[in-house]
């Protein structure tokens, strides 16, 4: 069975909506630039995470699908 989302694949979720949730609260409560400062960390942490997990499944050989 293949396991969709692990923990370490929920850690980046998690602090990419943390990230967006700070974002969102300092552009209506305090500063756009900083609201729009933060907001670029969401892609950001999106793509460190798709980079990650090609790396992972690029050195087991798999290829990301089990067969």
């Amino acid at each position: 069975m293949i396991r969709l989302l692990t923990r370490f694949d929920l850690c980046f979720l998690i602090a990419a909506f943390l990230s967006f949730v700070a974002s969102v609260s300092l552009w209506f409560l305090y500063n756009h630039d900083y609201g729009a400062y933060v907001g670029l960390w969401v892609p950001s942490i999106l793509a460190l995470w798709v980079g990650v997990r090609l790396t992972i499944f690029g050195s087991n050989g798999s290829g990301g699908c089990e067969s």
